[in-house]
């Protein structure tokens, strides 16, 4: 969450709350935190204790267990759905744009921080369960646009269920490619999510042109 209200600080300093401020500010805020964490990681004294640090951040799902923290992780995750899904009108006019939102009475900079501080209380659970697992976010999204369409009050819940599975699924590849080793679930979606990231820009480029 702090470095939620660092992001839209950073973003406001240059006047209006606009997405193309707040994803800069994002990945600068990222590579800064970033760098902090692997300067720990690098100064600690334990090498065993590096290792399972690097591999948390990777993200892995083998700490999961039936109880308390795991409970709190699924209602969290269902309350997040269910608010962006409710909140999906609102979406469809931010997407549109900024003018297209205020005609229909949403206030784009309001909600865009509502937005960012409960997506990011959800993620800031999220990683704290499984570590840090990257490009499910990036790519799922845009194959449930493929597969319901545009809107918003479909594309949450059918994003969040898609992101599930391949989730399973790369648990599943993490752990039987190299036994009796695991390796991070992060590396399998970085794998299978770069190359459909690079497919989709270049189509994206191409439907441009």
């Amino acid at each position: 969450m702090a470095a939620a209200a660092l992001v839209l600080a950073v973003a406001r300093s240059g006047g209006r709350l606009t997405s193309t401020r707040m994803l800069l500010a994002g990945v600068a805020v990222g590579y800064a935190l970033s760098g902090l964490t692997s300067f720990l990681v690098f100064a600690s004294g334990s090498a065993e204790g590096a290792r399972s640090v690097m591999f948390w951040l990777l993200g892995s799902l083998g700490l999961a267990q039936w109880d308390a923290p795991l409970a709190v992780v699924a209602v969290v995750v269902i309350l997040t759905v269910a608010l962006l899904a409710v909140w999906g009108r609102g979406l469809d006019a931010l997407a549109v744009g900024d003018e297209t939102a205020h005609t229909l009475g949403v206030s784009p900079d309001r909600f865009r921080t509502l937005l960012l501080l409960v997506v990011s209380l959800c993620v800031a659970v999220l990683v704290a369960a499984a570590g840090s697992i990257g490009f499910v976010g990036l790519v799922v999204p845009h194959l449930a646009r493929r597969a319901v369409g545009a809107g918003h009050v479909r594309v949450v819940p059918t994003a969040a269920l898609m992101g599930a599975i391949l989730l399973v699924w790369a648990d599943v590849a993490s752990r039987v490619l190299l036994q009796p080793q695991e390796i991070p679930i992060g590396i399998i979606t970085s794998v299978v999510g770069a190359p459909f990231l690079l497919l989709l820009i270049r189509r994206l480029h191409a439907t441009a042109a």
